[in-house]
């Protein structure tokens, strides 16, 4: 079924709908506006309605803006055992509701997801990375993070296992990690602890590009905000000399590992419209 609406920042009609992936688990998306399609692949703890700005500010740039709730996150489904390629036919199975070959621009692991599915065949008009955290062999978390988080998760200590990946995940200083564990926020992203385990996974295998992501034959955007965590900076500038052809732009605007809708938005424009 899909429910539309009328969004409280413009207006503007959002329909939500339900792909089926490969293995059978609902995918949940919103679709607003019109145009070339972009489709948004979010980072940890971040749901579709998260990403509403950035949405926003790509349909005033003339684009038709897809966001989705990855696997275990919102209002889609989770279907066990999960593994990196089964987020891959995720995003596959929406691209293709949403009319095949699309652009795509993925956050945080949720670029690395995206580069990763291009690889594995998924159809993509361009790709665009913004700070994905590829860590090229240094300061890796434990191997043993995602079965942990998972046995934390099935113990029913979700809160411990959010806590634990924004700590050995993230690499968050411990004395914030305390703080967002004692803001309203929290709430919230208990909900979330399965994905983190699917986070993990993916970003462990996929820590370094692999040969056939290396080769993908698509445009590649990589963006880096001006001001952001040195290691993602670093990772940013790798990739980029990593992946022929690709090209490396800084989004001044955007600070702290977050996205600024319009400054980013813009960057896609340049390249697509």
């Amino acid at each position: 079924m899909v429910a539309a609406e009328q969004n409280d920042l413009g207006g503007v009609r959002v329909d939500r709908e339900v792909a089926t992936s490969a293995d059978g688990t609902r995918i949940a998306y919103e679709i607003r506006g019109e145009g070339p399609v972009v489709v948004i692949v979010n980072g940890a703890f971040s749901t579709a309605r998260d990403v509403t700005e950035f949405a926003m500010a790509l349909v005033r740039a003339g684009f038709a803006a897809v966001s989705y709730d990855r696997r275990a996150r919102g209002d889609s489904g989770d279907t066990k055992p999960s593994a990196p390629e089964r987020e891959a036919e995720d995003l596959a199975a929406v691209i293709d509701a949403v009319g095949g070959r699309v652009s795509v621009i993925g956050h945080s692991s949720g670029a690395v997801l995206a580069l990763f599915a291009a690889s594995l065949g998924v159809p993509v008009r361009h790709l665009f990375l913004s700070e994905p955290p590829f860590r090229f062999g240094q300061h890796e978390p434990a191997a043993d993070l995602a079965e942990r988080l998972q046995r934390l998760v099935d113990d029913g200590d979700e809160a411990t296992a959010v806590s634990t990946f924004q700590l050995e995940g993230v690499g968050l200083d411990p004395a914030l990690v305390e703080q967002i564990k004692q803001s309203p926020i929290f709430p919230g992203l208990v909900p979330l602890a399965q994905s983190t385990v699917y986070d993990a996974q993916l970003v462990r295998q996929v820590s370094t590009p692999t040969e056939a992501m290396v080769a993908v034959q698509v445009p590649v955007t990589i963006v880096v905000g001006g001001d952001t965590f040195p290691f993602l900076a670093s990772a940013a500038k790798r990739l980029a000399e990593t992946l022929p052809g690709s090209e490396l732009v800084e989004v001044a605007e955007s600070v702290g590992h977050r996205v600024h809708p319009e400054a980013t938005a813009k960057v896609l424009a340049e390249r697509l419209l």
